[in-house]
């Protein structure tokens, strides 16, 4: 195998594993639209509170991460379901714009937060994770670990999705919000544990990532952009089409990053999901009228 053949299947293997974090991303966000019928453009704010929660408990307080991780997701579960009751439940029948406006209003208010609060350093846990060699080929245990995590914390969502009677009435509503309604489910309930579940996997995704990435207040513009066009391209409340997207978005990303750099493989990844409104904007999973 070439050094050119080596670069490129080590390329498409980290895509792969980053993959997997941008899938459980979306899913937090497809979910939460699916289920609630709005966009969260401060999702990925949510995650960078979560960064900031794991970073203090276990470097600043010295929480072994056993008890760090499962308390930073809590933190953003928690996050999740205070935007909804002062945020988005006064604005359930409102319009679309003023829901946008109000959610990217709190992304706005997290980041100038956490300026005040935190500060701008760059912080992280000080971890040093091996690198795992397989053959030729170099694998971040970090990524790898995430990939896995990550992989677990969607399984263990569509398990609860389908094995249970809570589960089975998220997915009720959200293919028919009002039917469910006249037939006694108590929406706002749902509309509470959706928030928790969506938070809660924006907490998970906190403490994959922040192996992996430094923690400052502006980090989630790093991945709310991607996410958002993750969730568009697969089809907005569509976990299947974000899940396909998620991987596709990665391997652009981590590809196109091997022959120029990084930047440019945002780039392609930018420039795809554009031809790909043209093309189906409906998104990749959509059915053809």
């Amino acid at each position: 195998m070439g050094i050119f053949d080596i670069f490129l299947l080590e390329a498409v293997v980290n895509g792969l594993l980053l993959g997997g974090v941008l899938a459980l991303l979306a899913l937090g966000l497809n979910l939460i639209f699916g289920v609630i019928d709005v966009v969260w453009i401060c999702y990925a704010e949510l995650v960078m509170i979560g960064m900031y929660a794991i970073y203090y408990f276990a470097s600043a307080y010295g929480w072994p991460l056993w008890l760090a991780v499962p308390a930073a997701i809590a933190v953003v579960a928690v996050l999740g379901v205070l935007l909804h009751v002062l945020v988005i439940s006064p604005l359930l029948g409102a319009e679309p714009i003023n829901q946008l406006l109000a959610t990217g209003g709190v992304l706005f208010f997290l980041q100038s937060f956490a300026t005040v609060a935190f500060g701008i350093e760059f912080r992280n846990l000080g971890l040093r994770l091996p690198v795992i060699e397989v053959g030729d080929i170099f694998i971040s245990y970090a990524r790898l670990l995430a990939f896995g995590c990550a992989l677990a914390g969607m399984l263990a969502v569509w398990l609860f999705l389908s094995r249970t009677y809570t589960g089975t009435a998220i997915r009720a509503i959200s293919q028919d919000r009002q039917i469910m309604a006249l037939m006694g489910v108590d929406t706002r309930r749902i509309y509470l544990i959706t928030s928790a579940v969506g938070g809660g996997l924006a907490g998970l995704a906190a403490c994959l990532l922040v192996l992996q990435y430094d923690v400052h207040p502006f980090v989630g513009l790093s991945f709310g952009p991607i996410i958002f066009m993750i969730c568009v391209m697969g089809g907005l409340g569509n976990m299947l089409g974000g899940f396909i997207a998620a991987f596709i978005f990665a391997e652009l990303i981590s590809v196109g990053g091997l022959f120029l750099d990084l930047e440019w493989g945002y780039v392609f990844a930018f420039v795809f999901f554009i031809a790909m409104m043209f093309v189906r904007p409906e998104g990749l999973l959509a059915r053809r009228s």
